[in-house]
């Protein structure tokens, strides 16, 4: 026989609505109330009827969390990190104030990025999380203005993890974008002590806000310090992978043979960089100086660890959870800026002679 929301009313000795507003978590109970209900939830083994539930109310229970690659650690993490708060930390199983985070891999397309957000407005998600760096585009850019717009007048919590604010839109809940800007700029200026002058420069697409922003650090550094010849000659710009990484490196070398050091738009392209250096018969760091960005966790393990920018991308994600869950306020304005820390290993040191 189904269990029905009188029946875990009168197991836990309270009304039909006070139960609904324990499972719904829309309004403020009593905590041994709470704590009643719930047990009386798990010993009925009851299921709150999520779309009759979502009728009733302005949003239902989904998260929808879009990544570009939940393969690559640097969605990954963030995606786990935000799941963990969207689920709710004491793992006690119980249908209570938690939500359905359902991770959405876009590939990078901007087609599949829309499409998705227009599935979570049919669910009525209650939260969106947005990670990772916008396609700068303004085609794309009003789209998905509008499409957050919609959203938010529904009612669900928009959050940027990873990314910068919306040009222009109101729609967004919170922005936790990450210093991309100062830690390239950092990177490139541990180089520049160092000694290094001729620094090849590994980019990911040329239209994603993240390469620009770690490009835009890496030429100020090198601007600063009168190094100006031969920078649009020393980047390539290719995928946030390892192959892009190998090849453009292999192009760096062919451009520029006395190159000292090469610095890699993320780590995954870091350790391509590191395969062809090798395979050029040179050595890391003693001929060349290998740099990467985001320390995500192999990098340490590097053989030699790698130089990288440190980005807290488990924080992030989690506090991008909270905030989509509303457990935690949004920043001053709406907008945080995430800092980025050098974190310098033995894949960089002087250049010979």
């Amino acid at each position: 026989m189904t269990v029905t929301l009188a029946d875990v009313a009168a197991r836990a000795r309270v009304s039909p609505a006070t139960v609904s507003r324990v499972l719904n978590g829309n309004y403020p109970v009593a905590a041994s109330t709470r704590e009643r209900v719930l047990r009386a939830v798990d010993e009925l083994d009851y299921v709150l009827n999520g779309p009759a539930s979502s009728l009733a109310a302005a949003t239902s229970d989904l998260v929808g969390i879009l990544v570009n690659d939940i393969a690559d650690p640097f969605f990954g993490i963030m995606a786990g990190a935000a799941q963990t708060e969207i689920g709710g930390q004491e793992g006690s199983g119980r249908a209570g104030g938690e939500k359905l985070a359902v991770v959405c891999n876009t590939g990078g397309s901007p087609e599949r990025e829309l499409t998705y957000l227009t599935l979570l407005q049919r669910q009525r998600a209650a939260a969106v999380i947005l990670t990772g760096g916008a396609l700068e585009d303004p085609g794309h850019i009003a789209a998905m203005s509008a499409k957050l717009t919609k959203l938010a007048d529904a009612g669900t919590h928009v959050v940027l993890c990873g990314r910068p604010p919306l040009p222009g839109s109101s729609a967004v809940l919170a922005s936790l974008a990450f210093d991309n800007r100062g830690g390239g700029r950092r990177l490139t200026e541990h180089l520049l002590a160092l000694g290094h002058r001729r620094i090849g420069y590994v980019a990911g697409p040329a239209e994603r806000t993240t390469t620009r922003h770690r490009l835009e650090g890496h030429r100020s550094a090198l601007t600063t310090a009168g190094v100006t010849d031969e920078q649009d000659e020393l980047t390539v710009h290719g995928p946030y992978d390892r192959r892009s990484g190998y090849e453009a490196t292999l192009e760096l070398l062919r451009r520029a043979p006395d190159l000292t050091a090469v610095v890699a738009a993320n780590d995954t392209v870091a350790l391509g960089a590191c395969a062809a250096v090798r395979d050029q018969g040179l050595r890391i760091p003693q001929d060349i100086s290998v740099a990467g960005f985001d320390d995500l966790p192999f990098s340490v393990d590097a053989v030699p660890a790698l130089t990288t920018v440190r980005l807290p991308l488990h924080e992030a994600g989690a506090r991008a959870g909270r905030l989509a869950m509303g457990t935690e306020a949004p920043p001053p304005g709406g907008i945080a800026t995430i800092a980025a820390e050098l974190m310098a290993r033995a894949s960089t040191a002087p250049p010979r002679g």
